[in-house]
């Protein structure tokens, strides 16, 4: 069945449904050689090598619990059938229950709260267990990184309406609305001071926009009919500010100043947020009652076929249909990430500064060939959910 936004997406824009839909194929085809030799968890990561005759390959690296979760809450869209083709032949129920299972040997925050996420989603027996777990490496007292906190109200979120937490669901709604930095729109890396060097506290990335919005959406979405309207300001009014700031080839930036709402360091632009990570939390946010962020989503995932960054003499196809892959991202290709370290360095002491020469020195033309699980669980949670 085409969903409301796949079909939205035909109505607005049909040459971006094909895209979409060419993408879908690909994260289909290729998440079953991701998935290790025994069918419990996912690669870290797939680098591309080319071999002397100029041919392309896969290599597979690492293990990622976290991107094995979340390709579980991308996958459970699917019908049962193609979901045990890309799991293993577990259904999204029965894989979260290998995650579940392997808990007690879990030891990061994101790791686990991902994990109580996708069970209360697939409505997983051991829900109750997956978010003990969580409150035991979760300590309210300390910081903690801005992504995983998210990703903590989230699962709560999930998992209200099936077991009695509202303490700890209102413990961590609070956490991400204070770790906001005075009238910034924007979220910090930690929800606290301690977690970051003070040189670069004031940085934060793509991912800690994206994450809060999208949870501050759902914590909104869980509640009575009255839902949460500062939950649901804040995360509007992230979602405003990011898209304000989004580049005119639909390029979605990596570094802001979280003090100032502001671009540290755009590059690199990576493919995951282009047409996975950004549209997932912008359609949340709609869902849950929030603005329209269409056309933003729009020139997002349109990127991933017209990329300026590789036009005139550096074209490469960012979507590898033969490999099942999309490579990860454009970058400047600078040592030891250059760029990134005086314009964090610069803006800390001057929030304006952006050191142009920089972009003239460091051209981003370089592409990372690698792809990872989770880039296609997101693309799946993306595309194939919504309302029906």
């Amino acid at each position: 069945m085409t969903t409301t936004r796949l079909a939205t997406l035909g109505r607005e824009e049909p040459p971006l449904l094909a895209l979409a839909q060419r993408l879908l194929a690909v994260a289909e085809s290729g998440l079953p050689s991701m998935l290790l030799p025994g069918g419990e968890t996912f690669v870290f990561t797939m680098t591309g090598r080319e071999t002397p005759g100029g041919a392309r390959t896969l290599e597979r690296r690492g293990t990622s619990t976290r991107y094995a979760a979340i390709t579980a809450l991308g996958a459970r869209y699917l019908p049962e059938d193609r979901q045990r083709a890309v799991l293993g032949g577990h259904t999204a129920q029965e894989f979260t229950g290998l995650l579940v299972q392997s808990l007690p040997t879990v030891t990061n925050l994101g790791d686990a709260a991902l994990i109580a996420w996708a069970a209360a989603e697939t409505d997983h027996p051991k829900l109750s267990d997956a978010v003990e777990r969580v409150g035991v490496l979760d300590d309210e007292d300390r910081p903690q990184y801005t992504v995983e906190a998210a990703w903590v109200l989230s699962a709560f979120a999930a998992a209200r309406s099936t077991i009695d937490m509202e303490r700890r669901f209102s413990a961590a709604r609070d956490r991400l609305l204070r770790a906001r930095i005075g009238d910034s729109p924007l979220f910090p890396h930690a929800t606290g001071p301690g977690l970051v060097p003070w040189y670069r506290s004031h940085v934060s990335c793509f991912a800690d926009q994206t994450y809060p919005l999208q949870a501050l959406a759902r914590a909104h979405a869980s509640g009575d009919a009255g839902g949460d309207p500062e939950a649901l300001a804040a995360a509007d009014a992230c979602a405003a500010r990011i898209c304000e700031l989004q580049g005119e080839g639909g390029q979605w930036w990596w570094h802001y100043d979280a003090r100032t709402g502001g671009v540290v360091e755009g590059y690199p632009v990576y493919s995951v947020h282009q047409h996975a990570m950004a549209p997932t939390a912008l359609f949340d946010l709609t869902d849950a009652g929030g603005g329209d962020y269409g056309a933003a989503i729009r020139r997002g995932l349109r990127w991933m076929s017209d990329v300026p960054e590789l036009a005139g003499g550096h074209e490469e196809s960012m979507i590898l249909d033969e490999l099942g892959v999309t490579w990860r991202k454009v970058y400047r290709g600078d040592p030891k990430k250059a760029v990134r370290a005086a314009r964090g360095l610069g803006t800390r002491v001057a929030p304006n500064l952006r050191l142009k020469s920089l972009d003239r020195v460091y051209r981003p033309v370089s592409v990372d060939r690698e792809c990872r699980p989770y880039e296609f669980g997101w693309m799946l949670h993306a595309w194939q959910g919504g309302r029906i």
